[in-house]
C-alpha cells in the first residue's frame, strides 16, 4: 500500500508547484475526486467487489471491480477509507485463483473475460509488485493471453481478426472451415488496448510476438494506406474505427467502398484514442507516420463535450453512448503522447483544462457521473462514474505536473524492439 500512502502528500507538492491559473481548477478537480471517491467507496460489497444495481450482467463482481479500484488507485488524494476499499478490492480479485495457480472460470461468471484479466491482472502488481499477489498477477496474465486471435487458436495473419482482443467468453478458437463462428468470436480495438496495458503493466520480455501480432489488429483498424501510392483521401484521415469488415459494430457506420470494393469506415474519438495508444504500445515511435497521423486527428478533432468524429445520420445516438469512456481514453492517449496542449485555428487548446472543466460540470451532488444513453451502459453510475474520475485525475497530473511522469505505457514501450517491418519514420 506504499503507493497509495504517499499520493497524498504528492498531491500537496504538485499543487503547491502548479501554476497560478490553474491552481484554482486544480482544488475545484481534487474536491470532484473527492467526492467521486466517496460514491464509489459507499457502493462497495461486504466482500469487496462492486455490483451493478442496474445492469444484470454487471451485477457479478469481476465485471466492475477491476475498474472500480483502478480509479480508486490513480486518486490524487488516497485516505484510510480509499485504502481499505482498494486493498479489498484486490483480494477479491486474488481469491479467483485456484489451488492449481488458475483462474477459476464457473460458468456465466466471468462474462467480460478480456476486460477483467487484463485489468485484473495489473490492479494486482500495482498494488504489491513482488510480493504474494504475483502469483495472482500471472495467472490473470495468463488468463489474459490465452485469448488473443493467435496461431495457438488457429487464427493466422491473412484472418482479419489476427492479433487482437474480443468479447469471447472462451478461448477464440477458429473454427472449422464450414463451421459457423460462435458467439463473439472477433477482434475489436477496445479489448485489444485494454489487453496491452496488462502486457505492458507485466513486462514482457522484448522477444515476445505479442506485439507484433496486436500491431497488425492494430493497423487494420486504422484509416491509414499501407502504402503512400495507395492512400484515398476519400477515407485516409489517421483515425481508427472498432473493427475491419464490420458496418454493425463501428458506431460511426460505414463511410464507402475503397479500392476493389473493400468497405470503409469512419473514424471516431475513442477508437482514435484507444487505436493511438495501441500504436505506442507496439513500439512505434512518435514520429511514426501512422502515431503522427493519428496524433493530428485527434487534435483536429478534439472536443471535451461530445465524442468526436463523423457519425451517420443513423448512427448520431451512438455518438455519446460512450462519452465517459471517451473522456477516459482521451485523456490516456494524450498522457501517452506527452502532449500536453497544441495550437488550433483558434488559439492554443489546453486539453485537460478543457475537459476537466466539462467533467466537472456533469457531476452529480453525489459525486457520480452518468449518461442519459443507455447503448454502453453509462447510464448505470458505476459504468461512468470510474471512466470520468480516472480522465479527470489525469488532467490534474497535465494540469500540475505535467505528463512527463505519468504512469503511462511509454515509459516501459521504450524498451521494446520495433515489431516486424515497424521502422521509425517510415
Amino acid at each position: 500500500m506504499k503507493r497509495l500512502a504517499g499520493i497524498a502528500c504528492l498531491a500537496c507538492v504538485a499543487l503547491a508547484g502548479c501554476r497560478d491559473d490553474n491552481a484554482a481548477l486544480v482544488a475545484r478537480i481534487d474536491r470532484s475526486l473527492a467526492a467521486a471517491g466517496r460514491f464509489l467507496i459507499d457502493r462497495q460489497s461486504p466482500d469487496g467487489a462492486w455490483r451493478s444495481q442496474t445492469y444484470g450482467a454487471l451485477r457479478l463482481g469481476p465485471a466492475l471491480t477491476p475498474y472500480v479500484i483502478s480509479a480508486l488507485y490513480f486518486m490524487p488524494q488516497a485516505g484510510p477509507d480509499t485504502r481499505l476499499a482498494y486493498r479489498k478490492g484486490v483480494d477479491y480479485l486474488v481469491s479467483f485463483v485456484g489451488p492449481d495457480g488458475r483462474i477459476r472460470n464457473r460458468p456465466g461468471e466471468l462474462l467480460f473475460p478480456v476486460y477483467t484479466a487484463a485489468m485484473a491482472s495489473r490492479m494486482v502488481r500495482l498494488e504489491d509488485p513482488s510480493g504474494p499477489n504475483l502469483a495472482a498477477h500471472r495467472a490473470w496474465l495468463e488468463f489474459l493471453r490465452a485469448r488473443q486471435f493467435d496461431e495457438a487458436l488457429g487464427w493466422s495473419p491473412a484472418d482479419p481478426d489476427y492479433g487482437g482482443w474480443g468479447f469471447s467468453i472462451l478461448p477464440p478458437r477458429r473454427p472449422a472451415e464450414g463451421d459457423l463462428r460462435p458467439p463473439m468470436c472477433e477482434s475489436n480495438l477496445t479489448a485489444t488496448v485494454f489487453a496491452t496495458a496488462a502486457l505492458i503493466s507485466g513486462k514482457l520480455p522484448r522477444s515476445d510476438r505479442a506485439f507484433e501480432r496486436t500491431l497488425v489488429f492494430a493497423q487494420r483498424c486504422q484509416n491509414f494506406p499501407p502504402a503512400p501510392d495507395q492512400a484515398d483521401e476519400r477515407f485516409d484521415d489517421g483515425g481508427f474505427f472498432f473493427r475491419p469488415g464490420d458496418s454493425a459494430q463501428n458506431k460511426a457506420g460505414p463511410a464507402g467502398d475503397g479500392r476493389a470494393g473493400r468497405p470503409r469506415f469512419h473514424s471516431y474519438g475513442t477508437m482514435a484514442a484507444d487505436g493511438v495508444r495501441v500504436l505506442i504500445r507496439c513500439g512505434l515511435p512518435p514520429d511514426h507516420p501512422r502515431v503522427v497521423a493519428a496524433r493530428e486527428w485527434l487534435t483536429r478533432n478534439f472536443d471535451p463535450s461530445h465524442n468526436p468524429g463523423h457519425f451517420e445520420s443513423d448512427r448520431e445516438v451512438l455518438r455519446d453512448a460512450t462519452y465517459y469512456y471517451w473522456t477516459w481514453s482521451a485523456a490516456h492517449a494524450f498522457a501517452a503522447l506527452r502532449l500536453e496542449h497544441w495550437e488550433g485555428p483558434k488559439g492554443r487548446v489546453e486539453w485537460a483544462r478543457l475537459l476537466a472543466e466539462e467533467l466537472i460540470a456533469r457531476q452529480s451532488r453525489e459525486g457520480s457521473w452518468s449518461s442519459r444513453f443507455t447503448d454502453a451502459k453509462e447510464d448505470d453510475p458505476l459504468v461512468a462514474t470510474p471512466w470520468a474520475a480516472a480522465a479527470l485525475a489525469i488532467c490534474r497530473q497535465s494540469l500540475t505536473s505535467g505528463l512527463r511522469n505519468h504512469p503511462s505505457d511509454r515509459d516501459t514501450i521504450r524498451a521494446l524492439p520495433l515489431p516486424a517491418g515497424a521502422t521509425p519514420g517510415k
